[in-house]
């Protein structure tokens, strides 16, 4: 095999997993937005903070609870770890969730709607980049 088609190859294999990545990316996004079609609204309050360490400092995740339309209340804890914390215990935060999976919850707010797809797709760019680039150019 020949120096140049293994690096064909290579670039082609980047390209490949930035094109998956992209993939689901756009799945995440596309989740996210059946979810704001079809999801209900609702008002959930901050109930608790979770300290844990990370790298030597306190970060926090909050605890929401809520009242499905049934009048069932839902805890909720976001994985998303910040400091300072994102939330005051007490605190109202605009929520939606899927009626059908009451666990299924997102805040309502950017990075809470779009947190995986933007990272995912952050991921995926340079590989994108770099792969296509490398065969646009191989190929002329």
């Amino acid at each position: 095999m020949q120096k140049s088609s293994m690096w064909i190859i290579f670039y082609s294999i980047l390209f490949l997993i930035g094109a998956g990545l992209s993939y689901g990316s756009f799945t995440q996004y596309r989740k996210t937005q059946l979810l704001l079609s079809k999801g209900i609204r609702t008002n959930a309050t901050v109930i608790k903070l979770l300290p844990s360490v990370s790298d030597g400092t306190t970060v926090y995740s909050p605890v929401f609870e809520y009242t499905d339309r049934s009048m069932v209340k839902h805890i909720y804890e976001s994985s998303i770890q910040s400091y300072p914390a994102p939330y005051k215990i007490g605190e109202k935060v605009k929520i939606i969730y899927n009626p059908r999976k009451p666990k299924n919850v997102k805040t309502i707010s950017f990075w809470g709607l779009y947190r995986g797809s933007v990272i995912l797709f952050m991921i995926a760019a340079p590989f994108l980049i770099i792969g296509g680039s490398y065969m646009l150019y191989s190929f002329k």
